[in-house]
């Protein structure tokens, strides 16, 4: 697909951030490979956070994307579990940005409407949905199957706003 773009999506999280890559041919989209960065919760945060960005490096270096999509923290009950989704969220958008990616932010129900149509899906009608619009995708858990339908989510707002021909010469220029 030499006029195509690659997009990775990233759905973070400091246990377990999943991730996601699509490459966008016009309106269509391929699924390239998906996985997690997984940190060993026994070691204290800022372990946790080099580990999270040494794998998400990792994860940069083997798929080369043209663009980053990362989904927007939600505000959860516990505030000391917001804060560490934060600070590991801060580390999801600091290795795309720190390659010179250009970096979008997506609400979690922009994403679900994006994929599924409604703001409001379950997480079984976007895995589902996820797999009707990458045929044979085999997503390796729950945040592959979130960070997939970012990177969908991207595509289509890639496509919606400027049509892909224009971002695919900015990324060959890039290269």
């Amino acid at each position: 697909m030499a006029d195509s773009v690659r997009l990775i999506g990233l759905d973070p999280g400091l246990r377990c951030t999943g991730w996601g890559v699509v490459d966008a041919h016009g309106n269509r989209l391929r699924h390239v490979a998906n996985g997690s960065v997984r940190t060993s919760a026994d070691g204290g945060l800022a372990e946790r956070l080099a580990e999270l960005f040494a794998g998400l490096n990792a994860v940069l270096d083997a798929w080369e994307p043209d663009f980053a999509a990362v989904e927007e923290t939600f505000v959860n009950a516990n505030p000391s579990s917001t804060l560490k989704l934060g600070q590991a969220r801060g580390v999801v958008l600091l290795a795309p940005a720190l390659r010179g990616l250009p970096v979008a932010e997506y609400a979690p129900n922009q994403i679900k409407k994006s994929v599924v149509g409604v703001g409001h899906a379950a997480k079984e009608q976007i895995r589902m949905m996820v797999g009707v619009l990458l045929p044979g995708v085999q997503p390796s858990g729950p945040d592959a199957a979130d960070a997939l339908a970012v990177a969908v989510c991207h595509a289509h707002r890639l496509q919606a706003t400027a049509g892909i021909g224009a971002r695919v010469a900015a990324a060959e220029a890039r290269r």
